[in-house]
């Protein structure tokens, strides 16, 4: 128990942290002046005839081998340095560290196209993101700095007693992280497919190195020191195409207080796309379209026959009249790929018909953004029924988005790494200061981006499209794609397919900036993604070698011991997750949603009466983290899509408010609550050095050795 508490330094050591401090700033100016001066090169080198190809392949070994040198010098066998960084990251440098592990592929990649896609309902991934912060700050995170230790589990181990509680939290932290790393690794595979004009799969697994080198030999050490150079890298490679959009358009370099302009003039465009004859036609085939699916979907399996049968007549047709060759090979193509079955062919036209129904609304399902509900707010209007909707899962998405981030145990980790609880609040503040340069930028880039669609790229002939729609057609039809579906040889905005997650990485090339800027978006884009990666990874292999194993299987193992044990389990899930989004399994922030559901409903509730309730038992803790994690899962899995197909659920899907899966954090962390309030006021209270940590834990100030003649250590 006497270890739980952290004895502060003195004077020698905070004069040795401020040395430690300078010498990392010196370090950091170079690299970042020497980073400057690799891009310049690599920008006249494209001038003088180096190929896109070249400058992909040098920007993403020379970024992954700077990782590695990095991961290298950190290499550690000491449990302190490769759990929590030896405790001496200043504040500023673990808000930057703490920022890059926080811009996941969905903060970089997909942050920006969800508000492209979805307009203002978007702003609740910032709102949430960002405001779970201050609960961070306010609710844990110097309360979990004052307690010391490596891990989430250790916490609820020792505050809750017994294995159990420690378990649980082992669970529910592989649970989310894991989930979380999929997505991590589904992004480095898009950005290095990209990059190098690899396949996808074969992508994931050059990524998956990137990441490894990193955390393998090192630990947090060499995390820490890694994701604050690649805060840097990312940073740098977001601001620079937004702010040379805001300057091509509006002449202002500062698109952060300029681009509500650019709004107007998107809104305007919508009203017009909105009742343009030609969208109409569009948004009339693509009606006819979903409704030709669906009476398909009647009977999938007479559907299937007759189009095989069609197929293959017509097939046989084109051999006997010996027909050019083209069109034999395109009869073949056509036979080979329809569905193999009926149940294929069920989720296939399912899909496409969910595709075309969105395509016959405006603007690809989403209403005018100058659209506002017209009717009478206390009657039963459908528009005021869809506006009610809209708000319960903006308001339920804010708060699953905002628990879910206090509660993510490889953000909660990166605060045990500082030196003291003040550098812990000072850390958090750090943090907010270094993701808001992104946050603040993301709706600027949005608006800016869709001004350049709208105005440069709808109306515009196909055979006269940007080169961008077609380089990004051949990475992944799904994310840019074209049906000319009226046959009019001009391209209206709901024959386009856009994907949200590469509205930042082609962002340069809609700009028309060199190659050079596209290389370091997407080296930036992969900064993100290896931080976050690295991240969970040593949070899952933690888990498992120091809360599983050292403190439940085998507590007189050797330091040396536990951290090989964590390195080739970190090794094994790294292998696991790279395989699982080499699947393509679902959309980024779908995955990213579920790992903060998961996480608020596990940990929340179970943390935070931890910290401010003496009350709370251990058994009422783990019934809660049950009860509510099963909540939040059983919500998910009868109601989001992806998931029944994966688990072959059949039944009816029934929303409960009518919020939708992403937000099923909304259900499990109240339940949490209740529970562990309730079963602890039915269970005996718990002993007094449970209380006196609690109360050691409360108040920062409380000195280790008032704790400890308490207790009578």
């Amino acid at each position: 128990m006497a270890s739980s508490f952290e004895t502060n330094g003195g004077s020698g050591r905070r004069a040795r942290n401020l040395a430690f401090k300078q010498q990392l700033n010196k370090v950091y100016a170079w690299y970042t002046v020497g980073f400057v001066l690799f891009v310049i090169s690599l920008a006249l080198l494209e001038q003088l005839g180096l190929s896109r190809q070249w400058i992909g392949f040098i920007f993403l070994f020379a970024t992954i081998a700077l990782y590695a040198v990095i991961g290298i010098m950190s290499r550690t066998t000491d449990a302190t340095e490769y759990y929590v960084a030896g405790r001496r990251v200043p504040a500023v440098y673990n808000g930057m560290a703490t920022g890059a592990d926080w811009m996941s592929a969905a903060s970089f990649i997909g942050l920006a196209g969800t508000l492209y896609l979805t307009g203002y309902s978007g702003l609740a991934f910032i709102m949430g993101w960002t405001g779970g912060y201050c609960l961070v700050a306010l609710l844990l995170a110097p309360y979990l700095r004052k307690f010391g230790q490596f891990t989430i589990p250790d916490f609820l181990g020792e505050r809750y007693g017994g294995n159990l509680p420690r378990l649980l939290g082992i669970v529910a932290a592989i649970l989310c992280s894991f989930t979380y790393l999929v997505a991590q690794i589904y992004g480095v595979g898009l950005i290095t497919s990209r990059l190098t004009g690899v396949a996808f799969e074969l992508g994931v697994f050059l990524g998956l190195g990137g990441i490894l080198v990193c955390s393998f030999l090192g630990g947090m050490r060499a995390v820490t020191w890694t994701q604050v150079a690649q805060y840097i890298i990312l940073i740098v490679a977001y601001l620079i195409p937004v702010i040379w959009l805001s300057v091509k358009q509006t002449q202002v370099p500062v698109p952060q207080l300029i681009y509500g302009f650019q709004l107007e003039k998107v809104t305007a465009k919508e009203k017009l796309l909105a009742n343009d004859p030609k969208e109409l036609e569009v948004r009339e085939l693509f009606r006819q379209r979903a409704d030709d699916l669906g009476a398909k979907l009647k009977d999938p399996a007479a559907a299937l026959a007759a189009e095989k049968a069609a197929a293959e007549a017509r097939l046989s047709a084109l051999r006997a009249s010996a027909a050019p060759s083209a069109a034999i090979s395109a009869a073949e193509k056509s036979l080979s790929l329809l569905p193999r079955d009926a149940a294929s062919a069920r989720a296939t036209w399912s899909r496409a018909r969910e595709a075309a129904e969105t395509k016959s609304k405006p603007l690809n399902g989403m209403p005018p953004q100058s659209q506002q509900y017209a009717g009478d707010p206390r009657g039963d209007h459908p528009a005021r029924k869809a506006f009610d909707e809209s708000r319960r899962n903006f308001l339920a998405l804010v708060f699953c988005l905002m628990v879910g981030t206090a509660a993510l145990p490889h953000i909660l980790m990166r605060y045990y790494t500082v030196p003291s609880v003040k550098e812990a609040r000072q850390s958090v503040t750090w943090s907010l200061v270094f993701i808001f340069l992104l946050y603040v930028t993301a709706p600027a880039l949005a608006v800016l981006v869709k001004f350049e669609v709208f105005h440069m790229v709808v109306g515009t002939p196909l055979d006269q499209l940007p080169q961008w729609v077609a380089s990004w057609n051949k990475v992944d039809p799904s994310l840019m794609s074209i049906t000319d579906i009226n046959r009019d040889g001009i391209l209206q905005l709901n024959e386009m397919t856009l994907g949200g997650d590469i509205v930042v990485l082609a962002t340069p090339e809609i700009g028309g900036l060199p190659y050079v800027v596209s290389g370091l978006v997407a080296a930036g884009g992969l900064a993100a993604a290896l931080s976050t990666a690295d991240g969970l990874l040593l949070t899952i292999a933690n888990a498992l070698s120091h809360d599983l194993y050292y403190k439940m299987l085998d507590p007189n193992a050797s330091t040396a011991r536990r951290v090989t044990i964590s390195k080739v389990l970190l090794l094994m899930v790294a292998l696991a997750a790279a395989y699982v989004a080499a699947q393509k399994p679902a959309d980024i922030l779908f995955l990213v949603s579920a790992a903060f559901s998961f996480a608020a409903a596990a940990f929340f509730p179970a943390l935070v009466l931890g910290i401010f309730w003496k009350r709370a038992t251990g058994i009422a803790a783990s019934l809660g983290m049950i009860t509510g994690l099963g909540v939040t899962s059983y919500y998910m899995l009868t109601t989001q899509p992806w998931l029944r197909e994966v688990f072959g659920v059949t039944s009816p899907i029934r929303l409960w408010w009518d919020i939708l899966p992403i937000s099923a954090g909304v259900f499990g962390v109240p339940v949490g609550f209740a529970v562990i309030v309730l079963v602890s006021l039915v269970t005996p209270a718990p002993g007094q050095k449970v209380q006196e940590l609690v109360e050691y834990v409360r108040y920062p100030n409380l000195r280790t050795d008032r704790a400890r003649s308490r207790r009578g250590d």
